[in-house]
């Protein structure tokens, strides 16, 4: 019986490097950007001993206060179970307090402690130098360009 010929299950070789066509799509590099920028923001953020998710919180949290769980849930965009973790830890670590609502007793109205309002300064000031970081090679003229594009492609705006 003959043998049965398929094809090579190895892709052609190229002179190209591999991944080249991804790797120019503007959805790719933008991806990158991010994955940068967040890592660099998160090494800022875990030197102040807190994780991006509660600087988002406490920031959420310094903005609305006093503010009911679900809508600190609803206002960052995060599961409330996910969202009760969050808060937990920050209240173990005396940065937000929990009180029953004044206008709905059976809800929690959470706010930040003085402690919390201080390390908050700090890792703004610390995602600020991150920011900063990932935006040094662009000129001052350049930067505002990007943020104004990014800002567009986005949908933020407005």
């Amino acid at each position: 019986m003959a043998a049965e010929t398929f094809p090579s299950a190895e892709p052609a070789r190229t002179s190209e490097p591999p991944l080249t066509a991804i790797r120019a799509l503007p959805s790719w590099i933008l991806g990158r950007a991010a994955a940068r920028g967040r890592a660099l923001v998160a090494d800022a953020l875990a030197a102040e001993g807190l994780k991006m998710w509660h600087h988002v919180a406490l920031s959420a949290v310094r903005d609305l206060a006093p503010v009911a769980q679900a809508d600190l849930a609803r206002g960052i965009a995060l599961d409330p179970k996910d969202l009760v973790g969050i808060l937990n830890d920050l209240q173990r670590a005396g940065l937000v307090v929990r009180t029953p609502d004044p206008r709905d007793r059976r809800k929690n109205a959470v706010s930040l402690t003085e402690e919390g309002g201080l390390l908050l300064e700090r890792c703004e000031q610390a995602a600020r130098t991150a920011n900063e970081e990932l935006l040094a090679p662009l000129s001052a003229a350049e930067r505002e360009l990007f943020m104004l594009l990014l800002t567009r492609i986005s949908g933020a705006e407005g």
